[in-house]
């Protein structure tokens, strides 16, 4: 029976990857550092593929680190810095580093919404203010700034999300990271198509939003193929059953346990707020 979880947490120094038991006992940890760009007063940028090559160094050092078997990894989890706005094309290629949480270079548009929308409209729906920090003011900067950007982009993707895609090529949004959106309506947990319109955001950037036990995709072979390049390592070998134990740390559980045993043909993935 497999024994062991993966976690992986997208911070904003670093990436953190545990190695555990179902029991909590860490069996390895590691982490990998990756840069904050400042190429202007008031912006805070980073490079989602930075990301994924220090998840893939430190995923690394926890199977050596740790003496795992691969096999023996029952899911994944995945975690990380709210508030993204990672663009991505058809093909999932990154259109350009993404402003994080810190960033304050859609102040104006911010004010500009808030007054022509209405500040307490805006916090009625999506139960926050509208500020540079969220990912809103982010997504309609490239609108003004970077038009061929946004142009391009298919998806907006959060930093779990984004990892998550690497790993398995499918495009979600973790409910707990949805906020970031204000015409996401908090009440309901879906996007409000009324604040989507009246903000300007095309429909068509918003992923489908999955709570955050749901199991939302398995490792691909694509994706173990250039992992275990990259890392000489195994590590995203197919996974071949998960038990309904497999990932205790979601933040929300499933009303109805998966089957004990089930059949799922590679390793688990999981959004996990961070």
């Amino acid at each position: 029976m497999k024994e062991l979880l993966l976690g992986i947490d997208i911070g904003t120094s670093a990436c953190k990857v545990a190695i555990f038991r179902k029991n909590g006992e860490v069996v390895a940890a590691a982490n990998g550092d990756y840069k904050v760009y400042y190429p202007k007063p008031g912006y805070a940028e980073q490079d989602p593929d930075e990301w994924w090559r220090a998840v893939c160094k430190a995923t690394k050092e926890c199977i050596t680190k740790g003496a795992v078997d691969p096999s023996d990894i029952a899911g994944i989890g995945v975690d990380g810095q709210s508030w993204s706005a990672i663009a991505v094309d058809k093909c999932g290629n990154v259109l350009a580093r993404t402003p994080i949480w810190m960033d304050n270079r859609s102040s104006d548009i911010c004010g500009r919404l808030n007054r022509k929308i209405g500040e307490d409209e805006i916090f009625r729906v999506s139960g926050n203010s509208l500020t540079a920090q969220y990912t809103t003011g982010k997504v309609l900067w490239y609108q003004e700034n970077l038009p061929e950007v946004y142009q391009e982009t298919d998806k907006i993707l959060q930093s779990n999300a984004f990892i998550v895609y690497r790993l398995t090529g499918k495009i979600s949004q973790d409910i707990c990271q949805s906020y970031g959106w204000h015409c996401f309506d908090m009440e309901r947990g879906t996007w409000n198509e009324d604040m989507r319109k009246a903000m300007g955001i095309p429909e068509g950037f918003l992923p489908e939003i999955s709570p955050c036990h749901a199991v939302v995709g398995t490792v691909t072979k694509a994706a173990w193929w250039k992992g275990s390049r990259s890392l000489r390592a195994g590590w995203m070998r197919p996974a071949v059953r998960w038990g309904r134990a497999s990932l205790t740390m979601a933040r929300h559980r499933s009303r109805e346990a998966r089957p004990a045993g089930s059949v799922s043909a590679r390793i688990p993935i999981r959004l996990i707020q961070g």
